[in-house]
């Protein structure tokens, strides 16, 4: 595991040094030049850093940082790179994305505690290696000794703190989509028992009235066929006896 995390961190150092090469050799890096530099392999996770989207130190004054983002973003703009738009169009809007983060006060002030944390952290990085070193009888020299290996290793520390920050706020981002997702089924659910609520109190009063009026019309016909029937008037006609008829001889 160890081995595997210095074999990366190896790698890292190596393509962290081909990059400032890069960067020494263009002191002035031409449209296309730039495009490559925002968009190029590992460019999601160093783009994450606005100063590095700019080319800029963090000390830079706000003055100073809008006017490289007005020279950046004229310089990479799809409308002056017809040939190459589709990339223009996303290295303009990483580059529009870090200055919006620097122009707001308060996210330029978090970025710039970024750095404070990863200096503090490689200074107290720092003193375990030489703590160690010492314990072991060696000489406490290490290579962050040299400044430009120091600033490298803030510079690494830094990547990585704010790595760490987008993976909270992408976690953050999927917790919350996930809260509203419950509370959306959740809300669904409930609206789908009061609908059949509605539509089950709806069938029994249909169905109770259906009843009171098949009762009533029971009692009714119940009644009628309960009333003294009226006797059929006889009639009586008078008696006459039959005539009795003379003997014949």
């Amino acid at each position: 595991m160890a081995q595997s995390s210095h074999h990366e961190e190896e790698r890292f150092n190596d393509f962290y040094c081909e990059v400032k090469e890069i960067e020494k050799r263009d002191a002035v890096l031409t449209s296309q030049q730039q495009i490559d530099r925002l968009l190029r392999p590992g460019a999601t996770y160093f783009n994450l850093n606005p100063f590095e989207v700019m080319h800029l130190e963090p000390d830079t004054p706000i003055e100073l940082i809008k006017k490289k983002y007005r020279t950046l973003s004229i310089l990479i703009h799809p409308d002056k790179n017809p040939d190459n738009q589709e990339r223009a169009q996303q290295a303009f809007e990483v580059v529009n994305k870090a200055w919006k983060t620097l122009e707001n006060e308060p996210t330029r002030k978090r970025c710039l505690e970024v750095y404070e944390e990863a200096k503090e952290r490689t200074d107290a990085m720092i003193m375990e290696k030489r703590k160690k070193l010492r314990k072991e009888g060696k000489s406490d020299a290490i290579p962050e000794d040299d400044p430009g290996k120091y600033k490298h290793a803030v510079y690494v520390m830094v990547m990585k703190l704010f790595a760490d920050m987008e993976r909270r706020r992408q976690q953050l981002d999927l917790r919350d989509q996930e809260e509203r997702k419950r509370k959306r089924e959740q809300e669904i659910e409930e609206e789908e028992q009061r609908n059949f609520q509605k539509e089950w109190q709806k069938n029994f009063e249909e169905s109770r009235q259906n009843r009171v009026n098949s009762w009533q019309s029971f009692q009714a016909a119940g009644t009628s066929s309960t009333k003294p029937k009226k006797a059929k008037k006889t009639k009586y006609t008078s008696f006459n006896p039959p005539k009795i008829k003379p003997e014949s001889r």
